[in-house]
């Protein structure tokens, strides 16, 4: 099928300021606070969300109402920069926080700031130039076919920059409030952040809910439908697995629990079960399901290769036209071949030249997949964690067989998975935007130096995070149960030295196949049966919102499709809100300052259901109000 020829926002013809000092520095400030805001989120509840839309808005009303410049080609330019933060967050947080866990247990040495923000932005450099010679093949020739979803709704924000004012009050009414809201809970300890209770009469089960702003803000930005799967899978583990456990495991001592299950059940209740047994079972489903993820891509990643081939090197570099200009391909293969280089030679990331090289096979090969796949379905649903188990999986087993074992194997295991991770998230991220850029006129080369822009200042950052964080609370804690990580740990080790209690984690595999024949999407669920059921049971109040905004009665679609929109820019703002303070309090925790007032005043559990019932109205009072605005 043959596309009829595009005619973008700002034609070809014509020129506006772009790539400039005001979008460069604002684009990295957003790519900072969004990426610390991910992570953060991330490490907790073991999902991110994507920062594009917001970015978007928050640049315009920076642009237009602080700075008064009216540029949407400098709006789109800021947008790029500081997605790119959020999205190489993601990709480091699945995998670089396992070597903080192996330090703690004494394994290896504790990685340094420098070494973290080096294998990032490895990573977020290869990601970006493996995508480059796509975008003609997949955003150009194929428009009208592939939608890019997330690109394309950034776009017509942009495009409606008239409204950009009200938008970006909106995100930061999230912000603010989210950010009170945070410290209230966590800071001043005002009420719990996370209400518990243990039902006596069913043993082994328990009901809660974790009472934060960022899990509305994702409950309502997934919707009703994710969020409903995520909850029936801690459905599963706390009302069906676990009392299991407790009824028939009484007496007994179960690997790898070292006390009997009657005594866990006694002394650590529900949290004692689910540390010891249920993390392996959730761990099993989420493997499996990234790989059903990744087996169901299967033809779209042959179609993919067919294309890719045909295209590769055949990129639009040369074009005199401004809106077909990219990054010529000799400087592409020439910089990957230097970070490859990099990787083998800096001691920093333990990667002999076999790595490096597993690290541009599999790059080339699933950065390929990741943009193809974010135009069919979206950024949300790519199964980058399938992909990165895959990788560490496939390169564990192979060091293991060259002889690199140990330590030694499980580390530079982790370290190629994390710049593959990278490469994987930070290529999806560049592809939407590229498609943005597509849709509005902007000038692909300059896009692609953008994002090499926000790689670099999000990479920069990341490593100070994640030191930051873990000096705070500890990765695998109640506080950053990190869940990606936790599982790429399990899966290495599990490989390299065989120790993992392989009846729990096959439990796991076999209840993620039993949901995929029931024609179920597996990885959400999966991700609820890992995770405390808490977690699952804030996120689900936070989609039930968003189903009350879905089914309410409206004037019209476009008033529907508004209110529908201003929810999402305000949870994106609670979400961005804690994830900051969070950060916050992490360094509060380091320097050893505490702002609790819980032994003068406190309101206990019901103050923590009330505080979140008002906050989840706030969700639903802003998402109405945006369709009444005109």
């Amino acid at each position: 099928m043959e596309n009829k020829p595009f005619k973008p926002f700002i034609p070809a013809e014509k020129v506006m300021p772009e790539f400039t000092i005001f979008s460069v520095i604002l684009g990295i400030i957003l790519a900072v606070v969004f990426g610390g805001a991910n992570a953060y989120l991330g490490l907790r509840i073991g999902t991110t969300i994507s920062a594009s839309i917001p970015a978007a808005v928050l640049s315009m009303g920076v642009m237009r109402i602080i700075l008064k410049r009216d540029s949407i080609l400098e709006n789109n330019m800021a947008q790029t920069i500081g997605s790119a933060g959020e999205s190489l967050a993601a990709g480091a947080i699945f995998t670089i926080p396992a070597l903080f866990m192996w330090a703690s247990e004494g394994l290896t040495a504790m990685p340094s700031v420098i070494d973290i923000s080096l294998i990032a932005i490895c990573g977020g450099v290869l990601g970006v130039m493996m995508m480059i010679p796509l975008r003609s093949a997949l955003i150009v020739k194929e428009h009208g076919v592939l939608a890019y979803p997330e690109g394309t709704a950034c776009a017509e924000v942009l495009m409606a920059g008239e409204e950009g004012g009200s938008k970006a009050s909106v995100v930061f009414a999230g912000l603010g409030i989210g950010a009170v809201y945070k410290f209230i809970a966590d800071g001043l300890k005002l009420f719990p952040s996370e209400v518990d209770y243990s039902i006596k009469a069913y043993p082994g089960s328990g009901i809660g809910v974790d009472v934060l702003p960022a899990l509305a803000g994702v409950g309502y930005i997934v919707g009703p439908r994710v969020s409903s799967y995520m909850f029936s899978g801690g459905l599963l583990t706390w009302f069906v697995i676990m009392p299991m456990i407790v009824l028939f495991g009484s007496d007994l001592v179960i690997f790898p629990a070292e006390v009997s299950v009657a005594e866990l059940w006694a002394t650590g209740g529900t949290w004692g079960i689910w540390d010891a047994f249920v993390r392996y079972i959730g761990a099993g489903a989420l493997v499996a399901g990234g790989f059903i993820s990744l087996i169901k891509s299967l033809p779209t990643i042959v179609t993919t290769f067919k294309a890719a081939f045909k295209s590769y090197g055949k990129g639009s570099g040369s074009s005199s036209l401004r809106t077909e200009q990219d990054i010529a391909t000799p400087i592409i293969l020439g910089t990957c071949l230097i970070v490859a280089l990099f990787i083998w030679l800096y001691p920093g990331i333990p990667v002999n030249p076999l790595g490096a090289i597993i690290v541009l096979v599999f790059g080339f090969f699933f950065s390929t997949v990741a943009s193809r796949i974010v135009g069919s379905i979206g950024s949300s649903n790519t199964p980058v964690s399938g992909m990165t188990i895959a990788t560490v999986m496939v390169t564990a087993i192979i060091l293991k067989a060259t002889g690199t074992v140990g330590t030694e194997g499980m580390v530079a295991a982790i370290a190629i998975g994390s710049v593959i991770c990278v490469i994987v998230a930070i290529s999806a991220d560049a592809s939407q935007d590229l498609k943005t850029g597509f849709l509005v006129g902007a000038t692909p080369k300059k896009q692609q130096l953008g994002e090499m822009v926000g790689v670099i200042a999000s990479g920069l950052a990341i490593g100070g995070t994640l030191h930051l964080l873990n000096s705070a609370w500890g990765f695998g804690s109640e506080e950053l149960a990190a869940p990606q990580a936790t599982m790429m740990k399990m899966v290495i080790e599990g490989v390299m030295e065989g120790n993992l209690p392989w009846t729990l984690v096959f439990i796991g595999i076999f209840i993620a196949i039993f949901v995929e024949v029931l024609g179920l999407p597996v990885l959400p669920i999966a991700i609820g049966v890992y995770l405390p059921f808490h977690l699952s049971a804030g996120i689900m109040l936070g989609g039930v919102v968003r189903w009350f905004i879905d089914k309410k009665k409206f004037a019209d679609e476009k008033a529907k499709n508004d209110a529908v929109q201003a929810g999402i820019l305000y949870a994106s703002g609670l979400v961005a809100g804690e994830g900051l303070i969070g950060i916050l309090l992490a360094v509060l925790a380091v320097l050893g300052v505490s702002a609790d007032i819980s032994g003068i005043i406190s309101l206990g559990n019901i103050g923590g259901i009330v505080a979140y019932a008002i906050l989840l109205f706030t969700l639903f009072s802003f998402a109405v109000r945006g369709a009444k605005k005109k």
